[in-house]
């Protein structure tokens, strides 16, 4: 898996970071996250989805204001980490077709919707999918040379680095992931 410490630090930039990245790289590394995302949940019981843990440092400033506190479950989790990667996908796919990108491509399961492991496990696999399958749609010969600044601080970004901000975002959330796992196993016991 890619390492964004660098980036996070400021010591790096996503064009760093994608900067000799291939397709086949974005596969494999599509693969690598939903595989990490997948063992976390592993041992995962239906109980453990809508598990509400004990999180201090809730704070969501994008959702609805009257959530902008609440502890997120798992499945909610999942549900916003796939849904900003598959965004990420697709925007770079504009990219690498050479199209400039006007606004978001964004949709999100609802997640009060998944209430099973199952459910879980079914919308991480049909996002890998759907980020393989936008991969799979990019030209014999991407546009790399296209470029937007989707917020000031990812710079400017190609389809390579567009994509990687997917998995970036993803990173950001395992640790997140790990601890819903943590109490709700703890829980359980």
């Amino acid at each position: 898996m890619l390492d964004f410490s660098a980036v996070k630090s400021g010591s790096q930039s996503f064009a760093d970071v994608a900067a000799g990245l291939t397709k086949a790289d974005l596969y494999q590394l599509t693969n690598e996250m939903i595989d990490v995302m997948q063992g976390i949940v592993i041992d995962a019981v239906d109980a453990d989805v809508a598990f509400v843990p004990v999180d201090p440092n809730a704070n969501d400033t994008f959702g609805k204001p009257e959530e902008s506190t609440l502890a997120w479950t798992l499945g909610h989790v999942v549900v916003h980490a796939t849904a900003s990667s598959e965004e990420a996908a697709a925007l770079a796919l504009v990219l690498a077709r050479g199209l400039p990108v006007e606004g978001r491509s964004r949709y999100e399961t609802p997640w009060e919707s998944v209430t099973s492991i199952a459910q879980v496990h079914q919308r991480l696999e049909e996002s890998r999918r759907m980020r393989q399958a936008m991969l799979d749609a990019w030209p014999d010969d991407p546009h790399l040379d296209i470029t937007y600044s989707p917020f000031p601080q990812a710079g400017e970004l190609n389809a390579v680095g567009r994509f990687i901000l997917g998995l970036y975002h993803d990173a950001d959330h395992l640790d997140q992931l790990r601890e819903i796992m943590r109490q709700a196993s703890a829980a359980r016991a």
